[in-house]
């Protein structure tokens, strides 16, 4: 048998701001496909009834908690104590490595990319192209729901991306958000299947380090 070790991969913080990020996303793709059509109506008097003001309610605080945790997670990567892991979203600028686990993963070769960084190289490229994502849907989200409002939380930092809306239009603001919100969707089935993947052919405790923060590594 293999000598394999656990070490400590993930701290609590990452670990945290993880769950929180997929938790808001999960809500604001199920709440934000229901404002975009309607499925269903609740019954009894119209005059009771405010299921899409509930809903529109809970979008925009997950909204809120995913910019927050945008801003955390930037932090981490810039002032963790754990390790300063900016420069792991960059590991796939290692083209050699990367074309490493292109092979590996297209079951081309059994050769490993090497473990030089946080992530490997297409973890990197993909962790890096969420963050732009969830920046784009948090600017264009604030678009869409500042401009309904005069005061408040939401007025002050919709005064920042207004011009953004004057330069594009609020009708093609709201067509990307929405194509941003088809695109975290099939984001977030590649990056399950890819965690299962990896932990079954690797055995390295992939799923459950986002857990607990261990991984198993050979033991040299």
């Amino acid at each position: 048998m293999e000598n394999v070790v656990s070490t400590k991969k993930w701290s609590a913080a990452i670990r945290v701001n993880h769950w929180i990020m997929v938790i808001s996303i999960a809500v604001l793709i199920a709440t934000g496909y229901y404002i975009g059509r309607p499925f269903s109506v609740s019954a009894g008097e119209t005059m009771d009834k405010f299921l899409m003001g509930e809903i529109r309610f809970l979008h925009i605080f997950c909204g809120m908690i995913l910019a927050f945790t945008f801003v955390w997670r930037l932090y981490l990567a810039f002032f963790s104590r754990f390790h300063a892991d900016w420069r792991d979203f960059l590991a796939f600028l290692d083209f050699e490595n990367l074309v490493k686990q292109i092979k590996f993963y297209a079951l081309i070769s059994n050769e490993k990319p090497e473990e030089k960084y946080a992530y490997a190289p297409l973890q990197s490229f993909a962790y890096l192209g969420l963050m732009v994502m969830v920046l784009l849907i948090v600017v264009t989200g604030l678009i869409l729901t500042g401009s309904g409002y005069g005061k408040g939380v939401i007025s002050f930092f919709y005064f920042f991306v207004k011009p953004f809306q004057n330069m594009l239009g609020l009708a093609t603001v709201k067509f990307i958000h929405h194509i941003l919100m088809w695109l975290f969707i099939i984001y977030l089935m590649i990056h399950i299947y890819m965690a299962f993947w990896t932990d079954v052919v690797k055995k390295d405790g992939t799923i459950s380090s986002m857990i607990n923060g261990m991984m198993f590594e050979k033991k040299k």
